[in-house]
């Protein structure tokens, strides 16, 4: 189980535009690791959007964004350019990554069980340690709880 004081586990996954981006690539700044379900759905926008507004000030706290979803990498480019996201997405297809952050999940909608990702937060510091986990996380106001806890770092 992933929890916070671990070594975030290393990952190497691919970009929109085919670059292969690894967690480690970003040691000596914080990352905000996030785990959302779906491209262009009305959550993930709003979470999208919450990290784009506050991206500035994300990165005055040398902190970068990187988004995960089981999406395609053309779909990510899709999101990107209709949202004027300026963070990185990285597409997992084969799940790898959002298993091993133990974030791939049942879930249930109307009644209905199926397998996706569950909506997941890591703050990662600069050594490249999870400093803070949020599972189960619900958009209106996740942002500020991210920025504050950037903050007390």
């Amino acid at each position: 189980m992933i929890k916070e004081g671990d070594i975030a586990p290393d990952f190497e996954l691919e970009e929109p535009q085919g670059h292969r981006v690894k967690i480690s690539d970003f040691r000596g700044k914080n990352v905000v690791l996030y785990f959302y379900p779906k491209d262009l759905s009305s959550g993930c926008t709003k979470e999208a959007q919450a990290f784009r507004d506050n991206y500035k000030t994300l990165k005055r706290l040398n902190s970068e964004v990187i988004g995960v979803s089981n999406d395609s990498k053309e779909m990510h480019k899709k999101f990107i350019a209709k949202e004027h996201l300026p963070f990185i997405l990285l597409s997992d297809p084969d799940k790898e990554v959002s298993k091993m952050y133990e974030v791939y999940k049942e879930k249930s909608l109307y009644g209905r069980k199926f397998m996706g990702i569950e909506r997941s937060t890591f703050l990662i510091d600069k050594n490249g340690v999870i400093r803070k986990i949020w599972r189960k996380v619900k958009v209106q106001g996740h942002i500020e709880d991210v920025i504050k806890a950037i903050k007390n770092l």
